[in-house]
């Protein structure tokens, strides 16, 4: 396997898994107890930790100069991520029983809510593509990291260009509201 070859040179697949082995054992524990403190849940802490040994797995031990501390520092950033997540994807679970328990509009309610639409349409076609995927993904929901995987733009600049595609949104839709009038 080319990966653990890049991982543990000197070392045939037995000793690699033997002593990949032994760190799991030797930490696991640690490991899962970082975890539950911020997590609450034990099982949920339990597969956070398999994601981090996943992750040790797959770096190279060489660079790592204390075990206990990158264990730590991973498990304790994994599980933050996993709050963040649950806590997006329970807004946007809320966000849908909202729309879908909303009583039935008036006529009026419902023309102007898609007159709306459309103009939020059309100004968003205005905009670049970059500006207006990074808009759309933002506000479905995707993170800032799936968001710049996606588009292949480094996680830093992720908040700057969406402040800048919302200003330029806010100016195209203030204009065409101008112009209706």
């Amino acid at each position: 396997m080319e990966v653990k070859a890049n991982l543990w040179d000197n070392s045939n697949d037995s000793s690699i898994e033997d002593a990949f082995q032994e760190l799991f054992q030797q930490h696991y524990s640690l490991v899962v107890r970082k975890v539950l403190v911020i997590v609450k849940e034990q099982s949920v802490a339990e597969d956070i930790a398999q994601e981090v040994f996943v992750k040790l797995y797959h770096t190279d031990r060489k660079t790592i100069n204390n075990m206990p501390g990158w264990l730590t520092k991973v498990a304790v950033n994994t599980a933050y991520n996993h709050i963040r997540t649950e806590k997006r994807h329970h807004a946007r679970k809320n966000k849908q029983q909202m729309y879908e328990t909303n009583g039935v509009e008036s006529l009026e309610d419902s023309y102007t809510q898609l007159e709306d639409i459309h103009e939020v349409h059309k100004t968003l076609m205005k905009l670049s593509e970059r500006d207006r995927d990074i808009l759309i993904m933002k506000y479905s929901g995707f993170s800032y990291e799936e968001i710049a995987k996606n588009k292949g733009i480094e996680k830093l600049s992720i908040g700057t260009l969406l402040a800048r595609a919302k200003q330029r949104f806010k100016k195209s839709y203030m204009e065409g509201r101008r112009e209706q009038r």
